[in-house]
């Protein structure tokens, strides 16, 4: 029966860490103090790497340590290897049921007018789990959010989803544009005014005018803009009317900023919901946020 082979005994992670430190400030002193140890701790595991590989790492010269030819070789894959250790380690947080990191996907409207305003409550109450904001993901992304906040009708199918908002659209302005145009009665008085409108989003007058039973009736004047946002700030500055979901202008409704006349709304077909892509692992840290998001809905 033949021996095992003896396997070469391979350098601590402490010991790459050092390597790396060394190479890119020059000298154990300043490595030292780039990775928090101490200059003879610094130099102790430089030797016994030195040891273990069977050659010097580094010359000393007049402008510091340079790199031997091994130890660029060692340099390189050092670099490699502890990148994959914290890779490693990161996907292994993720499996964990308590605390990690926490992605999430966020439209811009929705993250500016709702989610943040909200979000120190849950920073307060959950300091221990980091939560990293995305507005899209892009195609060269490997991992899909561990939670999407997603404007549509329907959720994506096979992902567990609850609604949020945004069904309850109103018809808004600043006070300012209806003491220009007289505060409407009818439909047709809103008809003879100005309508703000985002093309790609749904809130339209036609849908508006659908509900109330005049589809034929059309606005006298439409402005469009590039970004829902611009389609509020206008509103707020008295430019038009607009259609906005309620929970997006709570604050503006309570201060009076906007004024809802004759209490015109309609129900639209979109709104907003938290969605678990299909297969995404739960963790503590999604339960907790679920939790908190369920909160903020009472």
């Amino acid at each position: 029966m033949s021996a095992r082979p003896h396997r070469r005994r391979l350098p601590s992670t402490a010991a790459l860490q050092v390597l790396l430190a060394i190479a890119e400030r020059g000298s154990t002193s300043a490595a030292a103090e780039s990775i928090a140890l101490s200059q003879s701790a610094v130099s102790k595991q430089l030797l016994g790497l030195e040891e273990l590989i069977g050659s010097p790492a580094f010359v000393r010269t007049p402008h510091g340590m340079v790199a031997t030819e091994v130890g660029r070789i060692y340099i390189e894959h050092a670099r490699t290897a502890l990148k994959a250790m914290e890779d490693a380690a990161l996907l292994a947080a993720r499996l964990k049921p308590g605390p990690r990191v926490l992605r999430l996907q966020v439209p811009p409207i929705f993250g500016d007018r709702w989610l943040l305003p909200r979000f120190m409550s849950f920073s307060d109450e959950h300091p221990e789990i980091e939560v990293q904001f995305t507005t899209f993901i892009s195609p060269q992304q490997s991992e899909m959010p561990d939670g999407i906040f997603q404007f549509c009708t329907t959720p994506m199918a096979d992902s567990e989803s609850f609604y949020l908002f945004g069904n309850d659209v109103l018809l808004v302005s600043a006070p300012s544009y209806f003491e220009r145009y007289g505060m409407p009665k009818t439909l047709d008085d809103l008809a003879g005014g100005v309508m703000l409108e985002h093309p790609q989003t749904p809130f339209h007058w036609q849908h508006f005018a659908a509900h109330h039973h005049r589809p034929e009736l059309a606005m006298r004047h439409t402005t469009r803009f590039g970004y829902y946002t611009m389609v509020i700030r206008a509103a707020l500055a008295g430019q038009g009317m607009a259609l906005i979901p309620r929970e997006l202008i709570t604050d503006e409704l309570s201060s009076g900023r906007f004024v809802n006349p004759g209490g015109f709304t309609y129900p639209s077909a979109y709104g907003y919901w938290f969605v678990t892509p299909p297969n995404a692992r739960q963790s503590g840290s999604m339960n907790a946020f679920k939790a908190w998001l369920n909160g903020q809905m009472r």
